[in-house]
């Protein structure tokens, strides 16, 4: 089975439960969902516009957090897709057969209406059906929620599963570490949920029961029940809307349906991984150094193509921080393999070959990505001299490496700590493992607080802020275009919990007075107090309508569109109207006031403009 045939299975499987099934070619596209079915929804972009409280969409619960708080989807209450993810907490763990930065994640909600029953045995059809993926039911074991004293034990599912002809001793009873979702922030919807695993070894040697120890069990898919909400003060009380949130890993389920044990075997990585081998002179599978070190590789450029193609670009802190670790270690790895005299670059073109007919905006955008990545590339090679240099004089002075100049060479000069060891060694100099691993460790912790929740108030809080800066950034695009023409057009756009970005089409930059008539314009609107009106209606009345769109073709075919009427004007002339899914304001009085900090050049013809409320 290809990845194509996959991800079109799995939506074809979801949009037909309850109405007729819809064919698909490309998750950037969507469809209506036939009644009582599963709406189609495009993949967000990886750099959350509507979510300040994560750095990466890393999971396709995160661009629908309105929804699942009990906003209204144009979609309906059931929604399927296959969502772009990016996850760096497990970093560390790349490398091995299953794990990755960047995956793609099919999934499949209910909001507020189907909930357990469907979703679990929806799961095991899907999986284990001659007509869908037909995988041996011998190879599947799953575990659930065992319970504690904020929630009790999930004899539901557990009973499900047996029903469906699941061996008791293939469910494992599991603590909320393994078994239970959320929430993103300190408090918001949580709960308990249902993990299924493939054995991926030998099948006649596949175990009796279930082991979480053992890595030949992968896990595959996961059921999350959202039937709690965690308040401020720490206790749990029972949601009025259940929703039901699935993901579903394509990279491990397209082997496993293929029969392979490795995902990087299968062809979302093989075309680069052979990229890989002819440019280093090595080969994959020569030893277990060199295999690894292929896989984290192909791995992190894979990942820096997608999150460059979203908008973000190597920087000192946030997605940027992110996205230029990921460079850079992918260049260490590369050297170390042999393939230091040929650019990353040489790599771009085949992660776009692999993902053409899927994600075709890699292809388009193919030269600016490579672009970015060789000057980071650059960069990277002049930090590496200078922190070589460091670490030479810390030998010579100290002849000892402490845990807090390896994490310091590790995380300002991005010098890899596996070449802090390569090198001490070759000096016969020890190095304070434990005091780096620990600081290592505690910034971890630090990266997945921010992935997790930025916001301590929790998703709530988050919700408010995003809403006063996503209706900032409407009414920003529109007084540009009155400013600037009505040539200016939004080439993206980011929240984080301090500030928006707002990426336009513009050939020059703004003067100072343009600047300052821009912001009279927001805080006039925003001190009239306008409402802020939502309406549904299909993608073409809103056209009809003259509401302003980007990326139209991710648009499913029911939108929401946010009208912002000027009070001096009325409704016939609104001061804006945008096709929007994110959270917005009521009134644009509820935002403060709005002040640009920075306007810059962001691309070729295209300006950035970040700007906050006080």
């Amino acid at each position: 089975m290809t990845a194509n045939e996959l991800r079109e299975k799995f939506l074809e499987f979801f949009s037909a439960k309850g109405g007729s099934a819809v064919r698909l070619s490309s998750p950037s596209k969507s469809f209506g969902g036939k009644e009582g079915g599963h709406t189609i929804i495009p993949s967000a972009s990886l750099i959350p516009e509507n979510d300040p409280t994560v750095l990466f969409t890393t999971a396709g619960m995160h661009p629908l957090v309105p929804y699942l708080m009990g906003e209204k989807h144009p979609g309906g209450k059931r929604l399927v897709s296959v969502q772009k993810c990016i996850r760096t907490v497990d970093i560390d763990e790349v490398g091995d057969a299953t794990h990755h930065t960047f995956f793609e994640m099919l999934g499949n909600w209910s909001l507020g209406d189907y909930f357990k029953e469907e979703a679990i045995e929806w799961s095991w059809e899907f999986l284990t059906s001659s007509k869908w993926l037909g995988l041996d039911k011998n190879r599947i074991a799953v575990s659930v929620f065992v319970g504690d004293n904020d929630a009790p034990f999930d004899e539901e599912s557990f009973n499900i599963w047996k029903g469906l002809g699941v061996s008791e001793k293939r469910i494992a009873r599991l603590p909320k570490k393994n078994n239970w979702w959320g929430p993103a922030g300190e408090t918001g919807p949580c709960g308990p949920d249902t993990e299924m695993f493939y054995w991926v070894g030998d099948p006649a040697k596949a175990p009796d029961s279930f082991n979480d120890d053992n890595d030949l069990w992968v896990e595959i898919w996961n059921d999350v029940f959202m039937e709690y909400n965690k308040k401020a003060d720490g206790t749990y009380e029972k949601l009025s809307q259940r929703n039901v949130d699935t993901g579903e890993g394509l990279e491990r389920i397209l082997a496993a349906v293929n029969g392979l044990d490795d995902n990087y075997q299968t062809e979302l990585f093989w075309p680069l991984i052979q990229k890989i081998e002819e440019l280093s002179g090595k080969k994959y599978g020569e030893s277990v150094e060199t295999t690894r070190a292929m896989r984290i590789v192909a791995d992190h450029i894979k990942a820096a193509v997608f999150i460059i193609a979203d908008g973000a670009t190597p920087d000192k802190s946030g997605s940027g921080y992110v996205l230029r670790r990921l460079i850079r270690r992918a260049r260490y790895y590369y050297d170390l393999i042999g393939a230091n005299n040929r650019a990353l670059g040489f790599l771009v073109e085949h992660v776009t070959l692999i993902y053409k007919d899927v994600y075709p905006e890699l292809s388009e955008k193919k030269n600016s990505i490579d672009k970015i990545i060789t000057d980071e590339e650059d960069t990277f090679v002049g930090h590496l001299m200078f922190g070589r240099r460091l670490l030479e004089k810390i030998i010579a002075k100290e002849k000892y490496i402490s845990g807090d100049n390896a994490f310091l060479l590790y995380s300002t000069y991005g010098f890899p700590f596996e070449l802090i060891l390569d090198i001490t060694k070759e000096n016969d100099i020890k190095v304070d493992v434990e005091g780096f691993n620990k600081k290592r460790i505690a910034h971890q912790e630090l990266s997945r607080t921010a992935s997790a929740g930025m916001f301590k108030g929790g998703l709530a809080d988050a919700g408010e802020q995003a809403a006063r800066l996503h209706t900032a950034t409407h009414l920003l695009q529109a007084a540009l275009r009155k400013v600037l023409g009505e040539q200016v057009a939004q080439k993206g756009s980011n929240i984080t919990a301090e500030r928006l970005r707002f990426d336009f089409s513009y050939d020059k930059k703004m003067t100072a007075e343009e600047i300052k008539k821009v912001e009279d314009l927001v805080n006039e609107q925003i001190e009239k107090d306008n409402p802020v009106e939502m309406k549904e209606m299909a993608v073409e009345e809103a056209k009809q309508e003259g509401a302003m769109g980007v990326f139209e073709s991710k648009y499913g075919e029911m939108v929401k569109v946010y009208t912002i009427t000027d009070s001096s004007t009325g409704s016939e002339s609104p001061f804006s109207r945008e096709i929007c899914g994110g959270p917005h304001a009521k009134r644009t009085g509820e935002l403060g006031k709005f002040r640009i900090v920075k306007e810059e050049a962001s691309s070729a013809g295209v300006r950035r403009i970040k700007a906050v409320l006080e």
